[in-house]
Formats: structure tokens, C-alpha cells, sequence
């Protein structure tokens, strides 16, 4: 297992680096000239002999290999430059929105978890039950209702019709709960299909009949035969959509007017700028790598077979 989780380590660097150079390629792609984006955020009035300067001090005079050397080199120095229209480190400005983001997205994976392990599970063993109909159609609203327009809606009933939540901010659990219901709904859709037919094709397996043989109570066997086998098709769904809660929370931050990461980055977008799209980046990159790392290594500790399968291929 050591030598997998080194090799999966390795692997990361080629990703990495093919990150930094679609970053750097953006400027040379885009039809933005960065220095004169820095002297519309400034108000500056351009000028050719301005805008030589900026590009002198961007290093954007350079050649483009060399710009990918140094942007390398300043990320790994957790350098991503100066922001355009605040005037600071990047970097300090999204470690600033960063926790935000990160409590928005930990709060809409508690509840569909929460939510989906039971719902999926009961769905996969009482199959055409209430529960079973129950969680089809709520399957279906979550994969079916845009995160804006439920969100629109959770404000309109919770909290201008009912006034139990408030409409905007953070701060308190209260302010957590619209957002976080919001983001967790098209993953409950997900997880709880997901975990639903993992649990049916479970059910089928030899495992189970032979358990059941030697006389194991029932309750047994679906929470420590089933369930355990059956939740892993729904860990490697929550792995590939973690990495998109952290960066893509971007719709409901704008909805709800949190300040996390995602409304940052929108700003950015409309304010041209780029040191920040370019942090956003490479982060949602990073993000994606971790996630699914992590979702691997925790496949691997609750189902051995993956870890002994790894084992003979090496």
C-alpha cells in the first residue's frame, strides 16, 4: 500500500505542471492584454509607454517558457502575484475567503450524507416501497431543480414568508443552512441512486446467502456486510464532487451573498482580474487531485479487496 499511495503521489506532479502551464497559457491565449486589465481596474489611463512598463513588470515581455519557469517557481512560494483591484497578495486574499468556502461545502456534505446513506440504503432494501417511490421522485427534483432557482426558493419560504432563516451573510449556523441544503440536494439526488443499486447488486452477491446460512443476524449483514461493500461506488461520487463543492460553490455564494472563494472568483471574472483567475485555477486543480487521492486511500481501508488487487498488480 505504501508504493501505491507513492506512486499516486508521483502522479500528481505531471498534473500539477500541466495546471501551471494552462495558467500561464492563459494570458497568451486570452484576448485580455493583462496590463492594460491592471490599468482599467487601477483607472489608470493607458498609455503605450504605460503599458510597455506593466508588461516589463509582469514579466510578459519575456519568452513563454521562461514565464512558465518563473510562474512555477512563485507558486511554489505560494506567490500568485497582486491583485488588480485590491492592490494585495492574492494569495492572502483567498486564504481570507477560503474557510468560508470550506464550511459551505463541509455543510452540504454532512447533510447529504445525513440524508442519503439512510435513504439509499432503505430504498435498496425495500425495493418498490413508499421509501423506495419517496426517494426516486426526491432523486429527481435534486438532479432536476437548477442550485440558483432552489436557492431562490429556499429564500422566498424560509425566510421571507416564514423568517426562520436570513436571506444573506455569515456568521451563525442560521446563516449555514439555506446555502448548505441547497449545494446538498442535487448530491443527495446522486448518492442516494448511487447507494440504492449498489445495495441491490449486493444483495445478489454470494457473500450475503452464505451469511445468511450460517444463521448471522440480518441486521448484521446489511450494516456490516452490505452497507460496507455497497457505500463505495457512493465515497468515490463524494471524492469527485468534493474538489467541485470547494471551487464551484460559485452560484450559491452569489445567491446567498456568502464570502467565500466562488463569489470571489466571479468578481475577478468581471473585473479582468487575471492573477486571481489563475489562482482559482490551479486551487480547483489541486483541489480535484486531493479529493481523489484521498477517496482512494479510504476505498482501500474499507474495502480490502481493492488494497489486495493493488497488491498483486505491483
Amino acid at each position: 500500500m505504501g508504493t501505491y499511495i507513492l506512486k499516486r503521489m508521483i502522479s500528481i506532479i505531471p498534473v500539477f505542471l500541466f495546471a501551471t502551464l494552462l495558467t500561464t497559457g492563459m494570458i497568451h491565449l486570452s484576448p485580455v492584454d493583462p496590463a492594460e486589465a491592471y490599468l482599467a481596474a487601477a483607472h489608470i489611463q493607458p498609455t503605450d509607454e504605460i503599458l510597455e512598463q506593466k508588461r516589463q513588470e509582469f514579466g510578459l515581455d519575456q519568452p513563454f517558457f521562461t514565464q512558465y519557469v518563473n510562474s512555477i517557481m512563485k507558486i511554489c512560494q505560494l506567490d500568485f502575484g497582486i491583485s488588480y483591484v485590491s492592490n494585495k497578495p492574492v494569495w492572502d486574499e483567498v486564504t481570507a475567503r477560503i474557510p468560508a468556502t470550506f464550511q459551505l461545502a463541509l455543510g452540504s456534505i454532512v447533510i447529504a450524507v445525513l440524508v442519503s446513506i439512510p435513504l439509499g440504503f432503505l430504498a435498496g432494501v425495500k425495493k418498490n416501497s413508499v421509501i423506495d417511490h419517496f426517494s426516486r421522485i426526491l432523486s429527481f427534483l435534486g438532479a432536476s431543480i437548477p442550485s440558483f432557482w432552489l436557492g431562490y426558493l429556499l429564500i422566498f419560504f424560509f425566510s421571507v414568508k416564514l423568517d426562520l432563516f436570513p436571506v444573506e451573510g455569515i456568521g451563525t449556523w442560521q446563516h449555514l443552512v439555506l446555502p448548505s441544503v441547497t449545494l446538498a440536494l442535487p448530491l443527495i439526488a446522486i448518492y442516494t441512486r448511487l447507494l440504492r443499486a449498489s445495495v441491490l447488486e449486493n444483495l445478489q452477491q454470494p457473500y450475503v446467502l452464505f451469511a445468511r446460512t450460517r444463521g448471522i443476524n440480518e441486521t448484521t449483514i446489511m450494516a456490516k456486510h452490505v452497507l460496507r461493500i455497497a457505500i463505495s461506488p457512493m465515497i468515490t461520487g463524494l471524492g469527485m464532487n468534493l474538489g467541485k463543492l470547494l471551487t464551484g460553490t460559485i452560484i450559491v455564494e452569489a445567491v446567498f451573498s456568502w464570502p467565500g472563494f466562488g463569489r470571489y472568483f466571479i468578481e475577478a471574472i468581471f473585473n479582468r482580474d487575471i492573477p486571481v483567475i489563475q489562482c482559482y485555477v490551479l486551487i480547483a486543480a489541486t483541489l480535484f487531485i486531493l479529493s481523489n487521492l484521498l477517496v482512494d486511500l479510504f476505498q482501500m481501508y474499507i474495502d480490502p479487496r481493492i488494497s489486495r488487487k493493488e497488491g498483486h498488480q505491483q
